[in-house]
């Protein structure tokens, strides 16, 4: 499960008014559609101040909103609080993200996991105050739960130097980085040479995850690549 956020200004004024929550769900519902060009809202379930849930996607169904390589691994759940206006979430919103866990669980074979998008994907969301409240381990309001583990590092270590083209370099590294993102599903070869097409998909990564494009496999980019999920 990835938990997300708005990224803009949310009225502060839906907690007191649902009439403007569902406004606002169908107005996010018309932007993936008609902005996006997507067949429907990206998240799979979105959940309101008043502890209601709006059935997005669904269970059984990928969703749009996790990233490249990220949607068939983690149903995704918009809480609506944004960077701006709401920016903490109610009691209200988080018993409706659980509810909608619960909800994916039965209905759709969810697992345990749960998430912020910004683990394994590069981006702010689901904002500081939503993303404390899932390291916590996600618990209801009024219960509490043990502080989780740190967070493990990349799965492969930065190798330490710059990957780029021209010339050509040449190297395990290379091979290593190829392969990941080969996983993660770029088309690209294998060889542990990095030129010209591996330097395109660099591009093609570092734009997916919102990364500065400059086809360079630098630490931010590596540990981009290997984030653990």
């Amino acid at each position: 499960m990835k938990v997300h956020y708005t990224g803009g200004r949310v009225d502060p004024g839906i907690v007191n008014d649902h009439a403007k929550c569902v406004a606002m769900v169908k107005s996010i519902q018309d932007f993936h559609i008609d902005g996006n060009g997507w067949i429907d809202i990206g998240y799979s379930m979105v959940a309101c101040p008043h502890r209601k849930v709006f059935v997005g996607r669904g269970p059984g169904h990928l969703p749009a909103a996790n990233g490249p390589g990220l949607n068939s691994g983690h149903y995704a759940v918009l809480g609506l609080v944004g960077n701006a206006g709401l920016v903490q979430p109610t009691d209200g919103i988080l018993h409706a993200i659980l509810d909608a866990v619960e909800y994916l669980r039965a209905k759709g074979g969810a697992g345990k996991e749960i998430k912020g998008h910004r683990d394994g994907y590069s981006t702010d969301c689901p904002g500081d105050p939503l993303y404390a409240w899932v390291r916590k381990g996600a618990p209801r309001p009024g219960t509490t739960q043990p502080e989780p583990e740190p967070e493990p590092g990349p799965s492969q270590k930065w190798p330490g130097r710059l990957l780029r083209y021209p010339p050509v370099m040449r190297g395990d590294d290379v091979r290593t980085w190829q392969a990941r993102m080969k996983e993660l599903g770029y088309d690209i070869a294998v060889d542990g040479a990095y030129g010209p097409d591996s330097q395109e998909v660099c591009r093609k990564f570092q734009k997916d995850r919102h990364l500065d494009v400059d086809g360079v496999v630098g630490p931010d980019t590596w540990n981009a690549a290997f984030a653990r999920e």
